[in-house]
């Protein structure tokens, strides 16, 4: 079994390609269920966020599996496998491991260090688990993962101060006016990038916000949070009508089409009112033509980097602390696989020198008789397999002891033609 990741991030595609991809947690299931329907995919589960989409796989053989998950995503997207290719990134056995527990560590994040991805790395495991997705390898490769992540933000300062993309689009917001308590502020949404975008404005001084949500329940469940705060609440049926009152709108919501574009703003604004938008989601909630209209500033995830770049270089000495711990995770992750390719032989090595053992036993102890004492057997039983496991003792530690994964395979391979082993371990080395 091999470990892959294919997918793309912020680093290897714009919004526009990342949106197109995006899968929602209520299609997880469909997702996964398609992905094991492949006959070279083993183990599967889906990391979708506004920056990345990864498929991890555990595959039987390699090049079949990867092309299998690059055909799923040309036909989700829509997008030809060729117009598709040059977006994706596809990642190996020790490199996909590496991957997966920097993403963990916030170390792979736009904005470095950042700590809402180890909660999302959590939320994808369990949906790979909740969906049949996840087995023996994924489940270890994600336990560490996850271990490693909250390693690093535990032993070292990076997530100290690090700022999440919600923070990032609070201040660009203040970049651009300089002051947030004048101005009137809505968010539509009233999910968790959204609790943090009221978290951060408060922390800046910003005083009148308004929360649009299609549900007023969970709007007034995120106002609950923020007891000192006077939230307004509307429901998506006032959406234009409170962007039309507003200077400052951030968008955050899981809809799959655009709720905001210019022939709604063109509606709903008076002739030259200004309007900041900072849409926050992948895919967009605010359409590409919104920036036609005048006097109508709109901003995407994508241009949050500069933001972010400013907070960059404080956090790069401690990114190098953290990678220094993730070699570590990394190594125990490498030595239980080992463990786990050689139990196959180790196992069948000593189920066939037990037998052995029990075999020559019973036949010494039929020619001493039946006058030969019970204890005396027992003293014998003993002796054999105290023998018997000091004869296998270093042949185990060695062979779970070899980090070259061909160096192991010949061992292993050494030992069933020796000892003329049957094992499942034929089929690998054959």
């Amino acid at each position: 079994m091999n470990i892959a990741v294919v997918g793309l991030s912020h680093k290897t595609a714009p919004v526009e390609v990342r949106e197109k991809l995006s899968i929602p947690e209520t299609n997880c299931e469909w997702a996964i269920s398609q992905l094991k329907s492949y006959p070279h995919i083993e183990e599967v589960s889906i990391l979708s966020t506004c920056n990345r989409l990864e498929i991890y796989l555990v595959t039987s053989e390699t090049e079949h599996g990867i092309r299998e998950v690059t055909q799923f995503l040309s036909d989700h997207s829509k997008l030809p496998v060729g117009h598709l290719r040059p977006y994706l990134f596809t990642l190996l056995h020790a490199d996909a491991v590496m991957h997966l527990m920097r993403v963990s560590s916030g170390l792979d994040s736009l904005v470095l260090g950042e700590g809402q991805i180890l909660a999302q790395v959590k939320h994808c495991h369990k949906l790979g688990q909740q969906h049949s997705g996840i087995g023996r390898t994924l489940n270890q490769l994600f336990k560490q993962s996850i271990a490693a992540g909250k390693r690093v933000r535990t032993e070292t300062s990076i997530g100290t101060g690090a700022v999440s993309i919600s923070s990032a689009a609070v201040e660009l917001a203040q970049m651009k006016v300089q002051n947030l308590a004048p101005h009137r502020i809505a968010i539509i949404g009233a999910g968790k990038m959204s609790r943090l975008l009221v978290q951060h404005l408060l922390s800046k001084g910003a005083i009148d916000i308004s929360i649009v949500n299609r549900s007023l329940e969970r709007a007034q469940e995120l106002a609950n949070q923020f007891p000192d705060a006077t939230l307004h609440l509307h429901t998506m049926a006032d959406m234009m009508s409170v962007i039309s009152h507003s200077n400052i709108v951030f968008t955050s919501t899981a809809a799959t089409d655009p709720l905001i574009d210019r022939a709604k703003l063109e509606m709903a604004l008076e002739p030259g009112q200004p309007l900041m938008l900072i849409d926050i989601s992948v895919p967009r909630n605010v359409a590409a033509d919104v920036s036609d209209v005048p006097h109508v500033q709109a901003y995407n995830v994508d241009d949050l980097k500069a933001v972010v770049a400013q907070n960059q270089q404080a956090r790069r000495q401690m990114a190098m602390e953290a990678e220094a711990l993730l070699d570590e995770e990394i190594e125990a992750f490498e030595a239980w696989l080992r463990s786990l390719e050689t139990v196959s032989t180790i196992s069948s090595l000593r189920d066939k020198v037990e037998a052995i053992r029990v075999q020559e036993l019973e036949k010494a102890l039929s020619r001493l008789g039946s006058e030969f004492g019970e204890k005396h057997q027992e003293v014998i039983e003993a002796l054999t397999r105290g023998i018997v496991n000091k004869i296998l003792h270093d042949p185990m530690v060695q062979l779970r002891a070899q980090q070259d994964i061909e160096a192991r395979r010949r061992a292993m391979q050494t030992l069933v033609t020796l000892f003329n082993l049957e094992t499942t371990s034929e089929k690998q080395f054959g």
